[in-house]
């Protein structure tokens, strides 16, 4: 039996390569590994087993020779080829890479331009509560280092602290600042909500009989005037129930505290009271809400 001719294997087509692209990625990485060396290569021409060297000496020492062995880290890892860096710092440096992750973050952290200075001071800390810092904003670091505090704390406060505790004080002070944020993003759309409904009602009453207009602005006003009363007499009232339970089971007085807050609702209505020149209501009178005219 014949044997069947084989047919050729059609050509595969390449895309030819396109010199100006290559060129531009080359410079663009040599301007990268310039860049690097400049800002972490302390002016000396790169060096495998020196750069190996003083990364193993600084890993054992200090928060601020951790900062060191990064920039060490940074420019090796910029100029070896594809998994060499890993290979060296897993065989001739023995450690994770994750830990030397973390150590090149801190480094560029703590080593920018803005905190650079600082690192100094920031170092005292310790390397775990630098690693614990490193998502604060550089602004806020630096104003540590010159007295200032993150999350409240000032630089002896985290000092005295356990990494478990000073992690748990950073962690409670961004969910604190985020419910912020959504407290005032909510305040923020109720006063355009606001603004608009205002702006809706304006032009409905535009063009209406001045008498009609004043009625339906006075039965806003009254509604609004209710919802404080009904706050005041519902929900405040109840608060103040229960700390008066509080006080016959504890034993502690909150007359004042309850006294003060009173107060500083007297002071608001007199502060209305007094911008708009409203007159003092005489005892024996019915309130002007009540007329059957304003009904």
């Amino acid at each position: 039996m014949a044997r069947t001719k084989s047919q050729p294997a059609p050509p595969v087509e390449t895309t030819p390569l396109d010199g100006e692209v290559l060129t531009a990625n080359q410079n663009l990485m040599a301007d990268n590994c310039t860049e690097v060396m400049n800002q972490f290569g302390d002016g000396l021409p790169y060096e495998r087993t020196r750069l190996i060297n003083e990364a193993r000496f600084y890993m054992a020492q200090s928060a601020e020779a951790m900062l060191e062995a990064g920039k060490r880290l940074i420019v090796l890892k910029e100029n070896e080829p594809y998994g060499e860096f890993e290979k060296i710092v897993r065989e001739q440096l023995g450690m994770p890479e994750r830990t030397a992750q973390r150590m090149m973050q801190a480094s560029l952290k703590y080593l920018s331009p803005l905190l650079e200075a600082k690192a100094p001071t920031l170092a005292l800390l310790g390397k775990s509560k630098l690693f614990e810092l490193i998502a604060e904003d550089d602004e806020d670091l630096e104003a540590l280092a010159e007295g200032g505090t993150v999350a409240g704390l000032s630089m002896d406060e985290i000092d005295r602290m356990t990494n478990r505790e000073l992690r748990a004080a950073l962690r409670d002070s961004r969910e604190n600042a985020k419910a912020q944020g959504e407290v005032l993003a909510k305040r923020s759309s109720d006063l355009q909500q606001a603004k608009d409904e205002l702006d809706v009602a304006r032009k409905r009453i535009q063009g209406q009989p001045l008498d009609v207009v004043i009625k339906e602005l006075r039965v806003e006003v009254t509604v609004l005037a209710f919802e404080v009363e009904s706050t005041a007499l519902g929900k405040l009232r109840e608060g103040f129930v229960k700390m008066a339970e509080h006080a016959n089971d504890a034993g502690q007085d909150h007359r004042t505290f309850q006294a003060d807050l009173i107060h500083q609702l007297e002071v608001v209505l007199a502060s209305i009271r007094s911008e708009f020149h409203l007159p003092a209501r005489q005892a024996d009178t019915a309130p002007v809400w009540m007329a059957a005219e304003e009904a």
